[in-house]
Protein backbone atom coordinates (compact mmCIF):
# COMPACT_ATOMS: atom_id res chain seq x y z
CA UNK A 1 0.00 0.00 0.00
CA UNK A 2 1.74 3.03 -1.21
CA UNK A 3 -0.35 5.70 0.13
CA UNK A 4 -0.54 6.46 3.94
CA UNK A 5 -2.65 9.55 3.78
CA UNK A 6 -3.78 13.26 3.02
CA UNK A 7 -1.22 15.41 3.00
CA UNK A 8 -0.69 19.69 2.08
CA UNK A 9 2.85 18.93 0.37
CA UNK A 10 6.09 19.92 2.19
CA UNK A 11 7.09 21.71 -0.60
CA UNK A 12 3.75 23.82 -1.45
CA UNK A 13 4.38 25.53 2.11
CA UNK A 14 7.29 26.90 0.71
CA UNK A 15 6.19 27.67 -2.44
CA UNK A 16 3.67 29.80 -1.19
CA UNK A 17 6.11 32.08 0.45
CA UNK A 18 8.26 32.47 -2.22
CA UNK A 19 5.03 33.38 -4.73
CA UNK A 20 4.84 30.20 -7.07
CA UNK A 21 1.09 29.75 -6.53
CA UNK A 22 -1.66 31.89 -7.62
CA UNK A 23 -5.24 30.99 -6.75
CA UNK A 24 -6.80 34.19 -7.87
CA UNK A 25 -9.89 33.12 -9.65
CA UNK A 26 -9.78 35.05 -12.76
CA UNK A 27 -6.07 35.36 -13.17
CA UNK A 28 -4.85 32.86 -11.36
CA UNK A 29 -2.72 29.68 -12.05
CA UNK A 30 -4.38 26.81 -13.46
CA UNK A 31 -4.65 23.70 -10.80
CA UNK A 32 -5.44 20.55 -11.63
CA UNK A 33 -6.34 16.67 -10.43
CA UNK A 34 -4.50 13.57 -11.29
CA UNK A 35 -6.15 10.57 -10.25
CA UNK A 36 -3.58 7.21 -9.40
CA UNK A 37 -3.72 4.10 -8.44
CA UNK A 38 -2.02 2.76 -4.96
CA UNK A 39 0.80 1.74 -6.67
CA UNK A 40 2.01 5.48 -6.77
CA UNK A 41 3.85 7.12 -4.18
CA UNK A 42 2.31 9.86 -3.27
CA UNK A 43 3.23 11.60 0.38
CA UNK A 44 3.84 15.07 1.95
CA UNK A 45 7.18 14.77 0.13
CA UNK A 46 5.55 14.44 -3.31
CA UNK A 47 7.02 17.75 -5.29
CA UNK A 48 5.57 17.70 -8.36
CA UNK A 49 3.31 16.11 -10.86
CA UNK A 50 4.46 12.51 -12.21
CA UNK A 51 2.81 9.65 -14.58
CA UNK A 52 4.25 7.42 -12.42
CA UNK A 53 1.15 5.52 -11.26
CA UNK A 54 -1.39 7.39 -12.88
CA UNK A 55 -4.57 5.32 -13.80
CA UNK A 56 -5.49 5.20 -17.25
CA UNK A 57 -8.88 4.61 -18.49
CA UNK A 58 -11.71 5.92 -21.16
CA UNK A 59 -12.78 9.48 -20.59
CA UNK A 60 -9.51 10.08 -18.46
CA UNK A 61 -6.68 12.06 -19.69
CA UNK A 62 -3.28 11.87 -18.40
CA UNK A 63 -2.59 14.63 -16.11
CA UNK A 64 -6.39 15.24 -14.99
CA UNK A 65 -8.77 17.50 -14.86
CA UNK A 66 -8.57 21.17 -14.51
CA UNK A 67 -9.69 22.69 -11.22
CA UNK A 68 -12.12 25.24 -10.97
CA UNK A 69 -11.13 27.38 -7.85
CA UNK A 70 -13.36 30.11 -6.45
CA UNK A 71 -10.81 31.88 -4.42
CA UNK A 72 -8.90 32.31 -1.59
CA UNK A 73 -11.24 33.06 1.86
CA UNK A 74 -10.33 34.43 5.02
CA UNK A 75 -12.42 32.81 8.18
CA UNK A 76 -12.65 32.07 12.13
CA UNK A 77 -12.02 28.77 13.21
CA UNK A 78 -14.19 27.50 16.88
CA UNK A 79 -11.47 27.39 19.17
CA UNK A 80 -8.54 28.75 17.50
CA UNK A 81 -7.13 32.18 17.78
CA UNK A 82 -6.73 33.96 14.82
CA UNK A 83 -7.92 33.18 10.97
CA UNK A 84 -7.86 30.75 8.81
CA UNK A 85 -7.25 31.26 5.44
CA UNK A 86 -8.42 28.62 2.56
CA UNK A 87 -9.51 27.98 -1.18
CA UNK A 88 -12.18 26.35 -2.43
CA UNK A 89 -12.93 23.78 -5.44
CA UNK A 90 -15.59 22.79 -7.66
CA UNK A 91 -16.71 19.16 -7.63
CA UNK A 92 -14.78 17.35 -10.61
CA UNK A 93 -15.98 13.84 -12.30
CA UNK A 94 -15.36 11.27 -14.81
CA UNK A 95 -16.92 9.11 -16.66
CA UNK A 96 -16.09 5.72 -17.85
CA UNK A 97 -15.71 2.28 -16.39
CA UNK A 98 -12.22 1.95 -14.44
CA UNK A 99 -11.18 0.07 -11.17
CA UNK A 100 -8.00 0.62 -8.74
CA UNK A 101 -8.43 4.27 -8.21
CA UNK A 102 -6.61 4.93 -4.77
CA UNK A 103 -5.86 8.86 -4.75
CA UNK A 104 -5.27 12.07 -5.79
CA UNK A 105 -2.94 14.75 -6.61
CA UNK A 106 -3.75 18.61 -6.93
CA UNK A 107 -0.81 20.28 -8.44
CA UNK A 108 0.06 23.43 -10.32
CA UNK A 109 0.21 23.55 -14.24
CA UNK A 110 0.92 26.71 -14.84
CA UNK A 111 4.12 27.12 -12.54
CA UNK A 112 7.66 25.60 -14.38
CA UNK A 113 7.60 21.41 -13.16
CA UNK A 114 4.36 21.20 -12.29
CA UNK A 115 4.48 21.73 -8.33
CA UNK A 116 2.54 19.74 -6.03
CA UNK A 117 -0.81 21.12 -4.06
CA UNK A 118 -1.98 18.20 -1.93
CA UNK A 119 -2.50 14.60 -1.44
CA UNK A 120 -5.38 12.64 -1.54
CA UNK A 121 -5.43 9.45 0.13
CA UNK A 122 -9.68 8.61 -1.12
CA UNK A 123 -8.84 5.17 1.97
CA UNK A 124 -9.55 2.50 0.11
CA UNK A 125 -9.29 1.79 -4.07
CA UNK A 126 -12.51 2.85 -6.00
CA UNK A 127 -13.80 1.34 -9.11
CA UNK A 128 -16.92 2.65 -11.74
CA UNK A 129 -18.72 1.07 -14.29
CA UNK A 130 -20.72 2.76 -16.83
CA UNK A 131 -21.27 6.04 -13.91
CA UNK A 132 -19.47 8.61 -13.01
CA UNK A 133 -16.68 9.35 -10.66
CA UNK A 134 -16.92 12.46 -8.53
CA UNK A 135 -14.36 14.33 -6.36
CA UNK A 136 -16.60 16.22 -3.81
CA UNK A 137 -14.52 18.85 -2.25
CA UNK A 138 -15.81 19.52 1.28
CA UNK A 139 -18.30 23.16 1.71
CA UNK A 140 -16.01 26.26 1.71
CA UNK A 141 -15.49 27.02 4.80
CA UNK A 142 -12.28 27.57 7.00
CA UNK A 143 -12.53 24.28 9.15
CA UNK A 144 -13.18 21.80 6.08
CA UNK A 145 -11.29 23.19 3.01
CA UNK A 146 -8.57 20.46 1.90
CA UNK A 147 -6.19 23.48 1.21
CA UNK A 148 -6.40 26.03 4.07
CA UNK A 149 -3.43 27.47 6.26
CA UNK A 150 -3.80 28.87 10.26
Amino acid sequence: MAFTGSYICDSFLAEILAAVHDFTVTTGHTFKIALYANTATLDETTTAYTATGEIVFAGYTAGGADLSSNGVALGSVSGQIGKTAYVDFDDVSWSGDFTGVRGALIYNSTAAGNPAVAVLDFGLDKASVASTFQVQFPAADPSLAVVRFH
